[in-house]
């Protein structure tokens, strides 16, 4: 009996809501219709007489006091409603009837409220690091086939600084095939790069040259692989001779140092010509061996790879414990890590959220948990959401990426957008709660809230970083909300009408009288013309009746 109860309240609630929402017009015209009819019990015209002849025995110095009343109150609303936007990030009126107005009238609020907890924040550098996540072979295929070219000067530049950090030492000039790649690394024409890696293989096998071939000739991966499998075996070669001698001199250390790199790097590339390729098995066993085999090197950012490899076998476990690994408060954090946490939580809450059943409920435990993780990630780079959502079209990631940028952002969602799809409901979670973070967060660039505020020149960064053809991310700019807006425009305009109240009585009164007039004019055209229809003794004949 109370079940049957509670159902027909919920449905009286329910045609309730959806009568006012969707029949308000009809609504305020049946009660203007009412007022009408009874005008004359309700001795409607003898008040407004009674209104009208009190307003003229009124001073100008009451309309004085009136609009100088009006506008100061209006500041005061106006000073509370800018300090509660500059404390919390949203309008005080806004957020009052979004959290008690709203529900009443059958709303949802999407952006449910956070409260989550402030944790010390990671110090993040703003270098670019290599995203290595992409075979060299796309860039050529995308300039052959659309004929725009996806790297730019400047980050090709930077390949370059880097290949000659990586892949050179000082004692290159004592080998004649290092020597002659150590002139290629910096030959700006490709063409003069590849001739010249030619020429070191005909003198020695030269791992270099063959990565360069690998990246550089090469026109399909299968190609890319079957070089690199080459350079493996040269840079096997070099780093075991180089081991053994490292502790001769500085010399020898400088050079154990970069036939490290180039072994890593090759058996990098290998994973991901293997993960390309679709043997993604094999791929996350190369990637886990060079981590055990070398985890000092942290620069090439192997365990992203790992975990991007992982999320296509569907292991999230073992996704988890690399997380587990990463995601360390010591550690710098990356766009892959913060997602890939989130992802992880909204996969355990996503096929069941519903932001309807969430607003009348309430958020559970690990609901809670997933939102959190998902303003994290928004925090740490705040462009992510809008190519996972796609509402931004997605291009060919650079070579480099910069931290918490539009770079990163695109190598992320490039690679990782098919995981999010393939978790039921995470991308309508994410679309529900991601703007949320801003709210908690109104002004970035001076205050963060779980890492340190956004950094400032990370947009002139990635417009050197990204092609001229692409619309670069930039962190979005907390607009005013309307309330503020009105009060500042209330305030404004009740204090001109007091001043010129003031200064000009007479000349206001009339200006006054004329303007209620003409705003009266049509109402009593059209009482005018509803008289002529019915009957003024239409209520006495519906009492007789």
């Amino acid at each position: 009996m109370a079940e049957a109860g509670t159902g027909f309240l919920e449905q009286l609630k329910s045609c309730i809501v959806w009568s006012w929402t969707y029949l308000w017009t009809l609504w305020f015209f049946i009660m203007l219709f009412l007022v009408y009819i009874l005008r004359v019990p309700l001795k409607i015209n003898d008040n407004l007489t009674t209104v009208s002849m009190f307003l003229n025995t009124l001073t100008p110095k009451f309309y004085v006091a009136l609009t100088g009343t009006s506008s100061l109150i209006s500041g005061l609303i106006l000073i509370f409603e800018w300090w509660y936007f500059r404390k919390y990030g949203t309008s005080f009126i806004e957020q009052v009837s979004v959290s008690h107005l709203r529900p009443l009238l059958g709303g949802v609020d999407n952006n449910s409220p956070n409260n989550s907890n402030t944790s010390n924040g990671d110090s993040d550098s703003n270098r670019q690091s290599v995203s290595g996540k992409r075979i060299p072979v796309c860039c050529k295929q995308l300039t052959l086939n659309f004929r725009r070219e996806p790297l730019t000067y400047y980050d090709m530049n930077l390949s370059a600084q880097d290949h000659q950090t990586f892949f050179t030492c000082d004692t290159d000039h004592l080998r004649p095939a290092d020597a002659i790649m150590q002139k290629a690394w910096r030959e700006r024409n490709p063409q003069a790069r590849i001739s010249a890696a030619h020429e070191a293989l005909e003198l020695n096998e030269c791992a270099t040259a063959y990565i360069l071939l690998a990246e550089e000739e090469a026109t399909t991966i299968v190609e890319a692989e079957k070089l690199f499998k080459q350079a493996l075996k040269a840079g096997e070669g070099c780093y075991r001779r180089s081991q053994q001698l490292q502790h001769h001199g500085a010399q020898y250390e400088a050079q154990h140092r970069r036939d490290t790199n180039v072994l890593v790097y090759i058996k990098r590339r290998l994973a991901m010509c293997a993960r390309k390729l679709g043997r993604t098995r094999e791929a996350v066993k190369m990637m886990r061996d060079l981590m055990k085999e070398f985890p000092l090197l942290s620069m090439f950012n192997i365990h992203e790879n790992l975990l991007e490899a992982l999320l296509e076998l569907q292991a999230y476990a073992d996704v988890q414990a690399v997380l587990a690994k990463y995601d360390d408060i010591s550690l710098p954090k990356s766009a892959t890590i913060c997602y890939t946490a989130a992802l992880l939580k909204a996969r355990a809450v996503s096929d069941k959220f519903s932001p309807e059943a969430a607003s009348r409920r309430g958020l559970s435990t690990a609901e809670m948990n997933a939102v959190e993780a998902i303003h994290r990630a928004v925090e740490f780079n705040p462009h992510v959401p809008k190519y996972l959502l796609e509402m931004k079209s997605l291009i060919l990631p650079p070579e480099h990426i910069l931290k918490r940028g539009d770079s990163e952002a695109i190598a992320y969602a490039f690679f990782h957008l098919q995981h999010w799809k393939r978790v039921e409901g995470a991308l309508n979670l994410l679309h529900c709660t991601w703007e949320g973070t801003f709210r908690m967060i109104p002004y970035p660039l001076e205050k963060g809230h779980l890492f340190y505020p956004y950094p400032i020149c990370t947009e002139t960064a990635d417009r050197e970083l990204l092609p001229s053809f692409h619309e670069v991310s930039v962190y979005p700019k907390k607009e005013l909300p309307f309330f503020i807006l009105f009060t500042a425009g209330l305030c404004s305009f009740t204090a001109m009408l007091a001043l010129l109240t003031h200064q000009f009585p007479e000349l206001m009164g009339v200006f006054a009288k004329a303007f209620l007039s003409t705003l009266f004019a049509p109402l009593n055209f059209v009482m005018e013309k509803v008289e002529s229809i019915l009957p003024s003794s239409l209520w006495h004949q519906l009492t007789r009746i």
